[in-house]
């Protein structure tokens, strides 16, 4: 863990989370895993389709097995095995307070990205993004999605975007152009 820069990305839906995450691991020499593929392997592992609420459903289970910050720690086993190769990590997506603190914890920061509602829902929509169903819905399924996430649903392991949202440390709008989003980009690691 010396030396090494950890960055976690949180953010709305369709935000460009990964999108960040990538550039990291192409301009800036990190390694990017994303959390929610750990979730949709464990769902396809356990022949579950690939929808929100299953993916919500087994990150809670993780963290009341594996406390708050086990998605992190899971991330973290990843990156120690082939640290050696990369600058530093990028994890998304952080989807629960307990997550921004175990990033704080080793030393990291935390970005939430963001863009207009319709400008996210529109890059879903039309992105192919191999995903199945999980992402087939309409704009207001898509907002009260968002909505029931945002806000805790139950105990401590459910997801909270707005209290990870406020525990971050910068925030990208990521509704100009890649290279506006990679001069943003860049401020995170320098």
């Amino acid at each position: 863990m010396a030396g090494m820069k950890l960055i976690g990305i949180a953010g709305t839906n369709g935000s460009g989370k990964d999108t960040v995450g990538h550039m990291l691991a192409e301009k800036h020499g990190f390694l990017f895993i994303s959390v929610s593929d750990l979730l949709r392997a464990e769902c396809r592992r356990r022949g579950l389709p690939v929808e929100r609420e299953h993916l919500r459903a087994i990150s809670a289970e993780w963290r009341r097995e594996g406390g708050l910050g086990v998605l992190i720690d899971k991330a973290m086993e990843a990156y120690e095995r082939r640290a050696a190769h990369y600058a530093g990590m990028a994890v998304a997506s952080v989807r629960n307070p307990g997550e921004n603190e175990r990033v704080h914890e080793l030393g990291g920061s935390m970005v939430w990205v963001d863009a207009d509602p319709r400008v996210r829902y529109d890059r879903i929509q039309s992105a192919n993004r191999g995903r199945g169903t999980e992402d087939t819905k309409t704009y207001e399924q898509f907002l009260a999605e968002e909505e029931a996430e945002m806000h805790p649903s139950g105990d401590a392991a459910t997801l909270n975007m707005s209290a990870v949202k406020d525990l971050c440390d910068r925030t990208i709008l990521n509704e100009g152009t890649e290279a506006n989003l990679e001069v943003q980009i860049t401020k995170l690691v320098t």
